[in-house]
C-alpha cells in the first residue's frame, strides 16, 4: 500500500511538472507572439508615416526674366500668332505653358548615355520629347539628366521652346475640299539618316504611317497623309528630327 501511495504521489508531481512547462511553453510562445505583433505593428506605422510625410510639390510662381513674358503675363499678348507674326524669340518654356494651357506631350525615347570619367563612368538619362496641342501647334526637344523624371521635363521644356506652327491645308487632288485636315503640299524632312516624306491625302483617309510617326502627325494636328520613310528608321531620336523637319518645311515654297 505504501508503495502504491508513493506511485500515485509520483505521478502527480510529474503531471503537476508536465502542466507548468506547457504552462510556460505557452507563455513563452505568447510572449512570441505579442513581439512579433508589436514589431510589426510598429513598422507599419513607421511606413504609415513615411507616406504621410510626402507632401504634393508646391505650385512654382511664374515670374518673367524677359519682355516678352511680361507682356504674356500681363495679357498684351494672348496668342501664340502675334508672337510669331512679329518674328519675336521664345526664351521662356511658361509663355507656351500660358498661351497653350491645354498642349500634349509625348515621349518619344529614352536612352542611357555614359562618359567616362576620372572618377570612373558617369551615367545620365537623354529623352526626346514631342509636345503639340493638335489644332496646328507642333515641338520636339531633347535632355540630359541623371534622373530619368528630370531628363523628361528638361527635353518637354526644351520641346517647348523649340514650338512652331503647323500650315495645314488641303493639297490633295483627291479631295479638294478646303478645310485644314491635310498638308497643302509635299514636303521632305530629314534628321540624321533619317528621310521622311510627306504627301497629302483625302478627307477620311487617316495618317498612313508608322506608329511614331503617326503618334508625332497627330500631335500636329494633321489628320489625313500618306508617309515614306528612308533611312535607319529605329533610330527614334532621327525619326522625331525628321518629323520636325519636314512640318518646318512647310512654311517654304515647294518647287518641286
Amino acid at each position: 500500500m505504501i508503495m502504491s501511495e508513493q506511485k500515485v504521489k509520483n505521478n502527480d508531481k510529474d503531471t503537476k511538472e508536465d502542466n507548468s512547462n506547457t504552462k510556460s511553453n505557452d507563455n513563452s510562445h505568447g510572449n512570441r507572439d505579442r513581439r512579433t505583433d508589436r514589431r510589426t505593428d510598429r513598422r507599419t506605422d513607421r511606413r504609415t508615416d513615411r507616406r504621410r510625410e510626402r507632401k504634393p510639390e508646391p505650385e512654382v510662381v511664374w515670374t518673367p526674366r524677359t519682355r516678352l513674358g511680361t507682356l504674356v503675363q500681363s495679357g498684351s499678348v494672348q496668342s501664340l500668332d502675334t508672337i510669331f507674326q512679329n518674328g519675336w524669340k521664345i526664351k521662356e518654356y511658361e509663355i507656351v505653358n500660358k498661351l497653350l494651357p491645354d498642349i500634349k506631350s509625348f515621349v518619344v525615347h529614352i536612352g542611357v548615355v555614359q562618359k567616362q570619367t576620372d572618377a570612373g563612368e558617369s551615367t545620365r538619362f537623354k529623352s526626346v520629347v514631342a509636345v503639340g496641342d493638335e489644332t496646328g501647334w507642333f515641338g520636339i526637344g531633347t535632355g540630359k539628366k541623371p534622373q530619368m523624371k528630370n531628363a523628361i521635363d528638361s527635353a518637354t521644356q526644351n520641346a517647348l521652346l523649340n514650338i512652331i506652327p503647323v500650315k495645314l491645308g488641303c493639297g490633295s487632288w483627291e479631295c479638294r475640299c478646303g478645310t485644314n485636315h491635310s498638308i497643302p503640299h509635299r514636303t521632305i524632312g530629314r534628321g540624321g539618316s533619317v528621310k521622311i516624306e510627306l504627301i497629302p491625302g483625302p478627307k477620311g483617309l487617316g495618317l498612313v504611317a508608322g506608329e511614331t510617326i503617326r503618334n508625332l502627325l497627330a500631335l500636329a494636328g494633321v489628320k489625313d497623309v500618306w508617309s515614306k520613310s528612308f533611312g535607319s528608321t529605329s533610330t527614334m531620336p532621327s525619326v522625331a528630327n525628321a518629323v520636325y523637319d519636314s512640318i518646318r518645311q512647310l512654311h517654304g515654297m515647294s518647287l518641286q
